[in-house]
């Protein structure tokens, strides 16, 4: 199988009492879960202008996204039915308040990101909810140690 490159940019966002935003994803013929904001670099996008972009987009929220906070590769079929690996960058990013405003989401956004939620790291840890990615908590607590 052939899989096309996707550079993206994800986004842990965190309120103040420390909680993570996930937006739940539901599709025709998919199971459900949940993930992190963000999504595709543009043509000749930086990962950091691509996160600010999507943060934008998807929450509201306009801040620095900062330094890059972790990397992985991955490779999955897309909603859209694309075969894709993706170099995913994450960027932890601080917020005010647990607030976000979704008037930039896009058709496909709005049919498929259903709800979103705050979660603590323990929920993280221990639902039984399909989570991408699945070591987001530890993710979180190592970019938070590290930052």
């Amino acid at each position: 199988m052939t899989r096309t490159a996707r550079p993206s940019a994800r986004l842990l966002m965190i309120e103040p009492g420390g909680r993570v935003l996930m937006f739940r994803f539901e599709a025709p013929g998919r199971p459900v879960f949940w993930a992190t904001p963000g999504g595709a670099c543009d043509p000749g996008e930086s990962h950091a202008a691509a996160a600010r972009r999507e943060m934008i987009e998807e929450t509201g929220w306009s801040l620095d996204p900062g330094p890059e906070v972790a990397r992985r590769r991955v490779e999955f079929t897309t909603l859209e039915d694309e075969d894709i690996w993706s170099d995913e960058r994450y960027f932890l990013i601080p917020v005010p308040e647990a607030r976000i405003v979704t008037d930039g989401h896009t058709e496909l956004e709005r049919r498929v990101m259903q709800a979103h939620r705050w979660w603590t790291l323990d929920a993280l840890r221990t639902t039984g909810e399909l989570i991408f990615p699945a070591d987001i908590a530890d993710m979180v607590e190592a970019a938070q140690t590290n930052g």
